[in-house]
C-alpha cells in the first residue's frame, strides 16, 4: 500500500506533517479527515513510490521462472466476483432545492466563514447540524469536491442546478478576491429580498385573481344566459329592435359558443411560437433588450442590474483585485446579453488605458449619477466605497420602482373589472328600458 506525504492543520490550528498509509488519494484524504486533520498539502511519497517500483522489478523475474500450474482436466474453473470497496457509491444525480434551502445554505454558510472557519472545516459543520436535513447531503457532496481540489463555484454548480449560474457567478468572484462571506452574505439578502417580493406579489394577487374569476363569472352568465334571454324578449316586442352594442354582444356570444376550441388551440399556438422565439439563440439578444425597455419591466431590470454589479465590483475592488479583473468578473454574473455587451465595451476601454468612469461614458448605458459617484471614487482613490454607496442608492430605486408596482396593479385590474362588468349592465338596462318604450307605444 502507497505512502503518502501529508501537511496539515490541527484541530488546535497547529501545523502538523507525516506520512499515511492508503490505497490511492481520496482514502488518504479520508483517513487524515477521521484523524481532525484538515490537508494543506498531500502528495505520494517518493520513497515509497521507489520502494513500489524496485520490488515490481524483482517480482517479474520470478513471475516468469514460476511453472504455470497445470489444471486438471476434472478440475471446474472458480469465478471469482470482483471485491467491491466499501467506500464505493452509486453515482448521485443533481440534487434539487427549494429556494428557502439554497437562503438558508448561503447563511449557514457565509456565517461560518465570517467567523473564521475555513471553507472544508465549515461544509463539515453543516453536515453534522440536524436542523439543517436535506441540506447536509449538499454540503458532504460539495465538500467531498472542494477536498479534492475542485473550486467552491464548480462543486455546486455540478452538485445542484437550483443554485443557478448567477449564484455560481458570483461564488467564483469571491473566490477570486478572497471575499466569499462577504459575497454569500449578500446573495442570501438578495434571494430573501426576491422570496419577500415574491410573497408580497403573491399576497397582493389574492384579492385581485378573486376579482378576475368573479368578473369572468359574471360575464359568462351575461353572455350565455341573460342576453339570449334579452334577445328572445326584444325580438318578440311589436317593433323591437337589438341595439347595435347587443348585436355586437350576440354576434360575440355564438363566436365563442361554436369556435372556443379553435380559440384555445391558436392562444396555445401562439405561446408556443412564442416560447420558441425567445430560446432561439438569434432572438436572445433581443428580447433581452426588449426586458430593458419595456414599461414596467425595464426599469425594474435596469435598477436590479446596478445594483448587483455595483455591489459585485465594490466587494472585488475593496479586497484587492485588479479593476479589468473585477469588471471580468462582473461581466460573467451578468445575465441579460444586452447588458454584457456594454460590459464587454467598458473592458475593452478600460484595457487600453481609459479611465473606468470615461469608459461607462462611452456605452450611454450608464446614468449620469452612477458616473458621477464612480468619478468621484477614482479621484479620491476610494472607488470601492463610492461603488458601494451607489449600490445602496440604486437599491433603494429598484424598492421603489418594486413599490410602485405593486400600488398599480390593485387599481389597474378594478378599473379593467369594473369598466366590463358596468359596460355590460348599462347595456342590458338600456336594451331593458327600449323594450318597455315599445310596450308602452
Amino acid at each position: 500500500m502507497p505512502l503518502f506525504a501529508y501537511k496539515a492543520l490541527s484541530s488546535s490550528g497547529g501545523v502538523q506533517t507525516g506520512e499515511v498509509d492508503a490505497a490511492d488519494r481520496p482514502e488518504a484524504l479520508r483517513v487524515l479527515d477521521k484523524r481532525g486533520l484538515q490537508p494543506v498539502s498531500l502528495k505520494e511519497s517518493a520513497s515509497a513510490a521507489a520502494t513500489a517500483k524496485k520490488k515490481a522489478k524483482e517480482a517479474a523475474p520470478a513471475a516468469k521462472a514460476a511453472p504455470a500450474p497445470k489444471s486438471s482436466p476434472s478440475a471446474k474453473p472458480t469465478l471469482k466476483a470482483p471485491a467491491k470497496s466499501t467506500e464505493e457509491k452509486a453515482p448521485e444525480g443533481p440534487l434539487k432545492l427549494k429556494r428557502a434551502e439554497v437562503i438558508m445554505f448561503t447563511e449557514e454558510l457565509s456565517d461560518m466563514l465570517a467567523a473564521g472557519l475555513q471553507l472544508e472545516p465549515a461544509l463539515k459543520s453543516m453536515e453534522g447540524r440536524q436542523e439543517l436535513g436535506g441540506l447536509k447531503d449538499v454540503a458532504s457532496r460539495v465538500r467531498q469536491l472542494v477536498r479534492d481540489g475542485m473550486n467552491f463555484s464548480t462543486a455546486i454548480k455540478r452538485v445542484s442546478p437550483s443554485f443557478g449560474p448567477l449564484y455560481c457567478s458570483l461564488a467564483a468572484a469571491g473566490e477570486a478576491s478572497g471575499a466569499l462571506d462577504e459575497i454569500l452574505r449578500r446573495q442570501a439578502h438578495y434571494l430573501k429580498t426576491l422570496a419577500e417580493l415574491q410573497s408580497r406579489l403573491i399576497l397582493a394577487m389574492i384579492y385581485p385573481a378573486f376579482l378576475i374569476l368573479a368578473g369572468i363569472g359574471v360575464s359568462i352568465v351575461f353572455v350565455t344566459t341573460l342576453i339570449p334571454q334579452l334577445t328572445t324578449l326584444i325580438e318578440s316586442t311589436p317593433g323591437g329592435k337589438l341595439p347595435g352594442p347587443i348585436k355586437f354582444m350576440v354576434t360575440g356570444s355564438d363566436f365563442l359558443k361554436s369556435y372556443w376550441y379553435i380559440i384555445l388551440i391558436v392562444l396555445a399556438a401562439g405561446g408556443l411560437f412564442f416560447k420558441a422565439w425567445k430560446d432561439n439563440p438569434a432572438n436572445t439578444m433581443a428580447w433581452h433588450r426588449f426586458k430593458l425597455r419595456a414599461p414596467l419591466m425595464g426599469p425594474v431590470v435596469t435598477s436590479r442590474f446596478y445594483v448587483q454589479f455595483l455591489e459585485t465590483m465594490a466587494n472585488l475592488a475593496g479586497n484587492g483585485l485588479p479593476l479589468l479583473r473585477a469588471l471580468e468578473l462582473s461581466r460573467d454574473a451578468t445575465q441579460n446579453l444586452s447588458l454584457r455587451n456594454e460590459l464587454n465595451t467598458v473592458i475593452d476601454q478600460v484595457g487600453d488605458g481609459r479611465a473606468f468612469s470615461k469608459a461607462l461614458i462611452r456605452t450611454g448605458a450608464f446614468p449620469p449619477l452612477l458616473i458621477d459617484m464612480v468619478s468621484v471614487g477614482e479621484q479620491t482613490g476610494k472607488l470601492d466605497m463610492a461603488l458601494r454607496r451607489a449600490a445602496e442608492r440604486y437599491d433603494k430605486e429598484l424598492d421603489k420602482s418594486l413599490s410602485r408596482i405593486m400600488a398599480l396593479i390593485m387599481p389597474t385590474i378594478l378599473i379593467i373589472m369594473a369598466s366590463l362588468i358596468g359596460t355590460m349592465a348599462y347595456l342590458m338596462i338600456t336594451a331593458i328600458f327600449q323594450t318597455i318604450k315599445n310596450l308602452g307605444a
